[in-house]
This record gives structure tokens, C-alpha cells and sequence, in this order.
């Protein structure tokens, strides 16, 4: 059986911007130019692999924020990017916008009280669950012992 599940998407209109605090000028500039120079070297260097299938690039709202400061900020951002904004709360699932440059997407995520509380619950069996390490090949027969002999 297989669940549909359904998301909300609206559309944000631009509204004041909020301003770049100065630490935040360091690494805008730092991310820019790592992302430049990762595009300068790829291109010289083609027999390096790429993502066939591209990437995400993922920011998330601070854990500080409220919920409803979380989705201001999400909007904000959509508004920035000219994006949709997709609220898939209902479900269980995060309050999201993106856009995608070729095979890169810029994505950025609020994911709510409940979502974190529900994983936070999830990880206390962390510690109770251990993997099994015994090998799962059997080993090969052995073909130097003939049982005729």
C-alpha cells in the first residue's frame, strides 16, 4: 500500500529585508568564494567525478528561532529567491523553499518543534540498538580436501 502524502505551497511576497550582521559578511564571502573555486577547479580538472545527479545546498533556520520566526525567515528567503514556499508541517515533514541552479539546489529548511522532538524521542533507542558485525558471505568451500580420498 503505498500513502500519498500532499504538501502546501504558496507563494511570498518580498517585504522588508533584514539586515546582514558584519559576522555574516565573513562567511557569505568565505562560502562564495569556496563555491567558486570548487566550479574553477572542476572545470580544469574534468576527469574529477561530479554528482550525477547534482546537490543540494542546504541551510537551516537557528535553533533559536520561534516557530513562527522559523517560517518568517523561510518566507523571507523564499521571497529573496523568487521561490514557493513548501509547507509540508501537516505531515510531519519541514516548512522548506528552493531553487535550483542546474543541478544545484539552494535549499532552505525550518524544520519544527514537533519534527525535532519527534527525532530527539527517536535517537534515545540509539544506544539500545547495536549492529550485528558477524560477516553475512559464507566462507568459500574449500576445494583442496577430496572427501574420496
Amino acid at each position: 500500500m503505498t500513502t500519498r502524502h500532499t504538501h502546501t505551497v504558496h507563494t511570498v511576497r518580498p517585504d522588508a529585508l533584514a539586515p546582514i550582521v558584519p559576522g555574516d559578511l565573513l562567511a557569505r564571502h568565505q562560502t562564495i568564494t569556496g563555491l567558486r573555486a570548487l566550479a574553477d577547479f572542476l572545470e580544469t580538472h574534468p576527469a574529477v567525478p561530479v554528482e550525477e545527479y547534482g546537490r543540494d545546498y542546504p541551510i537551516y533556520t537557528d535553533r533559536d528561532h520561534t516557530e513562527e520566526s522559523g517560517r518568517a525567515e523561510i518566507d523571507r528567503i523564499a521571497a529573496l529567491l523568487g521561490a514557493q514556499v513548501i509547507d509540508d508541517t501537516a505531515d510531519g515533514g519541514h516548512y522548506t523553499t528552493s531553487r535550483t541552479f542546474g543541478r544545484i539546489t539552494y535549499r532552505a529548511v525550518h524544520i519544527p518543534d514537533h519534527s525535532g522532538a519527534r527525532y530527539a524521542a527517536l535517537m534515545t533507542y540509539a544506544d539500545n540498538v547495536t549492529p550485528d558485525t558477524t560477516p553475512t558471505t559464507t566462507p568459500a568451500a574449500d576445494t583442496t580436501h577430496d572427501p574420496a580420498a
